[in-house]
């Protein structure tokens, strides 16, 4: 399949290698700054671009791999290409780019990404839609080579996977970020904690994450609470959140 992918963020980075790896010919690699998408178009090779009218109009299958922001300005360029072209959003309608260009599609790998970090795409989990069950076939085919955990997902339940995983992902490393906070002021180092970190991810990974639940808010131990909240009157940003997170868990748990 021939491809053009528009981005050279962290999802393009991966995407571009593991389609690479699959055998897939990517045809160019585009950016508004020609020198991000030289350093990605390097290493798989292919051309780089940063100019709309040097995109190839024959490709097979255009991927836009960039900020949600920006999927419906760059839909506008594709309007004469007759390939499918797909976004890679959690929360992006589909009719975002139905309205634009004539074979829409989505392929949504849920997952964090990061360049300086190898990740497999075989357990990555890719969500498709398209507009006709022609079009998915084809997104179904070259989802089933990147990874062994392919959805057809609607757009809706795109974005319910998608807000769940900014719970599970995005608010959990904000987390771990507030305790290095609260660690690093008292003087303590954060590596002390990262095995309870790990055992806690392990937990879950076997378990559903409320049949795991420790720590005084489950146990309804409000002498700890009290301490804790009473440790944070500096902090009132954190004792909010405290707060709010254990009346969360034991309302869940009561």
């Amino acid at each position: 399949m021939k491809i053009v992918l528009i981005g050279a963020g962290n999802v393009a980075t991966h995407l571009a290698q593991a389609l690479k790896s699959r055998g897939e010919e990517l045809l160019q690699i585009y950016s508004q700054d020609l020198n991000h998408a030289k350093f990605l178009a390097d290493g798989i090779p292919c051309e780089p671009v940063n100019d709309w009218k040097l995109l190839k109009t024959n490709a097979d299958l255009y991927i836009i791999a960039v900020k949600d922001d920006a999927i419906e300005s760059i839909a506008d360029q594709l309007k004469t290409v007759n390939g499918l072209v797909v976004h890679t959003s959690g929360t992006t309608d589909i009719q975002v780019l139905s309205s634009k260009v004539k074979h829409p599609g989505v392929l949504y790998p849920l997952q964090t990404f990061s360049k300086s970090k190898a990740i497999s795409f075989e357990d990555i989990p890719l969500c498709i839609e398209a507009a006709n069950e022609a079009d998915l076939s084809i997104l179904q085919s070259l989802a089933s080579k990147l990874s062994q955990k392919v959805y057809h997902l609607g757009g809706y339940q795109r974005k319910v996977l998608h807000l769940s995983a900014v719970f599970a992902c995005n608010f959990t490393n904000h987390l771990y970020a507030l305790a290095h906070q609260l660690l690093q002021v008292n003087h303590l180092d954060f590596e002390i904690i990262r095995p309870l970190i790990k055992e806690t991810a392990d937990k879950v990974m076997m378990n559903l994450p409320e049949n795991v639940q420790t720590g005084p808010a489950v146990r309804v131990d409000e002498t700890t609470l009290n301490k804790h909240l009473s440790m944070l009157n500096h902090m009132p940003e954190l004792q909010h959140i405290y707060q709010t997170l254990s009346d969360s868990i034991k309302l869940m748990h009561k």
